[in-house]
């Protein structure tokens, strides 16, 4: 289940890619209970994640008790275009931030309301999957709260470049406007991280 209703809110406020990090229910890692943001440049084709600013969100978590399972695993993003498709650009982060983990969820939503999701597992001969994406209405959960999120995207999400408006997005996009050197940045200290973890013995 992803929030959906605070998913719709960031994809619909600007006319760029938004990307941040599941949070999931401590019982059950296919429940999100929350989604946060991260600092982040953002054009109509690519997000580029600020490396102190996961640093910081990787800590804070932990220091609220969670463990890298209900954080670190499911990676969300939209497409102002019409297609959930990952792009080229999507596959090569999904494999290199997350080809550590256990397992792991790349989750699109497209502008349209279209949404994609696979899961991966990547211990012994590995295995991925589509998987649906529903609202469970039968658990509680927090009330909209758009001042709130509007805080938050205003705070995280930076505009690189001026987003086409004379036509919609209809396929998705292969390429990076982002120097290839500042879009490794973050990756990188992600790895870092879970190294670190994985040292300390815990299961990503």
């Amino acid at each position: 289940m992803i929030h959906r209703t605070l998913t719709l809110f960031l994809r619909d406020f600007g006319n760029t890619e938004v990307g941040g990090f599941g949070i999931a229910a401590k019982d059950d890692l296919l429940y999100l209970e929350d989604v946060e943001l991260v600092r982040q440049t953002c054009s109509w084709a690519h997000v580029a994640f600020d490396d102190e600013s996961v640093a910081d969100f990787f800590d804070r978590q932990v220091d609220e008790g969670r463990r890298p399972e209900q954080f670190a695993r499911i990676w969300l993003h939209t497409h102002p275009g019409d297609s959930p498709l990952p792009s080229q650009v999507d596959e090569e982060t999904f494999d290199r931030v997350f080809g550590r983990s256990t397992w792991a969820i790349m989750f699109i939503l497209a502008c349209e309301g279209q949404s994609y999701a696979r899961l991966r597992f990547n211990d012994g001969p590995g295995a991925e999957l589509e998987i649906p994406v529903s609202v469970d209405y039968t658990r509680p959960f927090h009330c909209c709260d758009h001042p709130a999120w509007e805080r938050e995207y205003l705070a995280n999400v930076h505009v690189h470049q001026p987003v086409p408006t004379a036509a919609k997005i209809t396929e998705p996009i292969c390429g990076s406007p982002f120097d290839e050197e500042q879009h490794d940045e973050w990756l990188d200290s992600w790895c870092d991280y879970v190294e670190d973890d994985d040292a300390k013995g815990w299961d990503l």
